[in-house]
């Protein structure tokens, strides 16, 4: 890196300024009419050349000096995008599985959510006994489904899906949150390809998936696919997203789940190659029904065989799909009958009624082998308090001991729009609630007025990761440089980033010519 960074030094300009002059008095003799107009042309670039490198000349910092970096989304427009799907072969599939799933419902179909009294305690195993009564001929009904139903799934299409990649849900208020998390991919130097799906065309923005595109990131919709309004509740959209992706290996990440190191390595890792699936611990252990170790056959009846295990947090999951096909179409079975049944009979209502632990039932019912990572996740917490922000999940590729690599920002949603933003709640197209820095009762708003870390830096330096500045990086892309951009908001943002991480802004001498932007500097401690 030269000393201002990755933009060159300026041309010596009396050197080139000479030769292009010089050029172009040679051009200007005995020329032709259209001759004449390029030498124009020539001239106009010329001035306007000289007059950018003059103003960039007196613009320098004078020391101590500053190190200068080039916005990183412009670094990563050779990322190629993700092949389209074939889209009838991907629709035949669906509809046979769709036809298998409808011919084998669950019983009974209507347990719905049925919410332990309490959040705070840990329900006591009589009370998982009797919280979600099932009657035994239900329950055999289910089981022989469940039977048949991973009997008929079909074989693993090989035409279909190939390489590896990330895929992220996104829409309404959620994409905010995506655009974070999509930043912080490229900003840590990940070189995946990614698909951004949402539900159905209202929750996507064409001029933001256009601006995805030149970084390797596609949008897709999965209404292209499947009839979405048959489906009851948004967990059922995540296995939807990863079933219809093109890629054959997986790394999902949730909308609020923000990377605080590059993933890439996750795929070359003995973790991923031994078993294809990796998963990440919850806080807690099973609380499902008695009779689901029955219905999807791993006991001969009702059992507490899942007592003791650990449940799993899937707002990161990677899966092989070749290798775990068919487990991942049963998974996509329990979703499809989630709200109506599996949600409940997995958790029985508990923390996590939802989608996160279909995938490890599907794995277990089927005798698969999987990757648990064997470190807790930790718990952020906000600077000064014991206030918890966020979950911590460790680096599956170093099991010797913790690394962080994923922030599942489960309780403060890191978005830049939901920070900073004034008068946001009534933009009619892409709505968020009060900001934090407008609504007092905000737990961070005072850091936001004050210009402090939400993060201990303390803490952050205990564990070798500092992700704060460089969230704040991709949110001054957000803010400033893309379809959300908006004055005041990059105003504010930077206003941020100058006074709590000791960054500052710069015009890059090669910005007017080549659209790099405003360059990123940040000065020394």
């Amino acid at each position: 890196m030269t000393l201002y960074g990755d933009d060159p030094e300026p041309p010596s300009s009396t050197h080139l300024l000479r030769n292009i002059i010089r050029k172009l008095r040679r051009f200007h003799k005995g020329g032709s009419p259209r001759q004449q107009i390029v030498l124009l042309l020539g001239w106009v670039l010329l001035f306007f050349a000289g007059l950018r490198t003059l103003q960039y000349l007196l613009a320098r910092p004078s020391p101590p000096y500053i190190l200068c970096q080039t916005p990183t989304h412009e670094h990563s427009k050779h990322i190629p995008l993700p092949r389209q799907p074939d889209k009838d072969l991907l629709l035949s599939v669906w509809k046979t599985l769709q036809a298998i799933y409808d011919d084998h419902p669950p019983e009974p179909l209507d347990l719905g959510l049925n919410q332990f009294s309490s959040n705070s305690d840990f329900p006591s195993l009589e009370d998982i006994k009797a919280h979600t009564p099932i009657l035994l001929e239900d329950a055999q009904i289910a089981r022989k489904n469940h039977v048949e139903v991973t009997k008929k799934l079909v074989s693993y299409p090989n035409q279909l899906f190939s390489g590896k990649g990330i895929v992220m849900l996104a829409g309404g208020r959620y994409t905010s949150f995506a655009t974070t998390g999509l930043g912080m991919l490229r900003e840590i130097g990940s070189k995946l390809p990614v698909e951004v799906w949402v539900k159905d065309e209202t929750e996507e923005n064409e001029e933001w998936c256009e601006e995805l595109a030149n970084e390797g990131m596609a949008c897709r919709r999965l209404s292209d696919y499947m009839h979405t309004e048959l489906l009851e509740h948004g967990y059922q959209l995540k296995i939807c997203s990863i079933l219809f992706s093109s890629f054959e290996q997986i790394l999902f990440l949730d909308a609020d789940n923000i990377p605080v190191k590059n993933p890439d390595v996750i795929f070359k890792s003995r973790s991923f190659t031994d078993t294809g699936v990796i998963m990440w611990p919850d806080y807690w252990k099973h609380t499902g029904a008695p009779m689901l170790p029955y219905i999807v056959g791993l006991s001969d009846g009702p059992s507490e065989m899942l007592r003791e295990d650990q449940t799993v947090e899937s707002g990161q999951l990677v899966w092989d799909k070749k290798r775990h096909w068919k487990a991942l179409c049963l998974a996509a079975y329990y979703n499809y009958y989630g709200p109506q049944h599996y949600y409940t009979t997995i958790s029985q209502g508990w923390a996590g009624w939802g989608d996160k632990d279909t995938f490890l039932i599907a794995l277990r019912s089927l005798r698969q082998d999987y990757y648990m990572v064997p470190h807790k996740l930790k718990t952020l917490f906000l600077n000064g308090t014991n206030e918890g922000v966020g979950m911590l999940q460790a680096d599956p590729t170093k099991p010797a001991s913790y690394e962080p690599m994923f922030l599942h920002s489960n309780i403060v949603k890191w978005s830049i729009r939901g920070f900073l933003c004034r008068g946001c709640g009534n933009d009619t197209v892409n709505p968020v609630k009060k900001s934090s820095l407008e609504d007092p009762k905000s737990s961070i708003n005072r850091y936001l007025k004050k210009h402090h870390r939400i993060f201990k830096l303390e803490d952050m330096k205990a564990m070798n990761i500092d992700p704060e500045p460089l969230i704040w990086k991709s949110f001054e892309h957000v803010a400033c440089r893309s379809v959300w951009q908006g004055e005041g908001l990059c105003n504010r943002t930077r206003a941020h980033m100058e006074q709590t991480f000791g960054y500052s802004f710069e015009k890059s001498w090669t910005s007017p010519l080549v659209g790099g932007g405003d360059r990123i500097c940040i000065k020394p401690s």
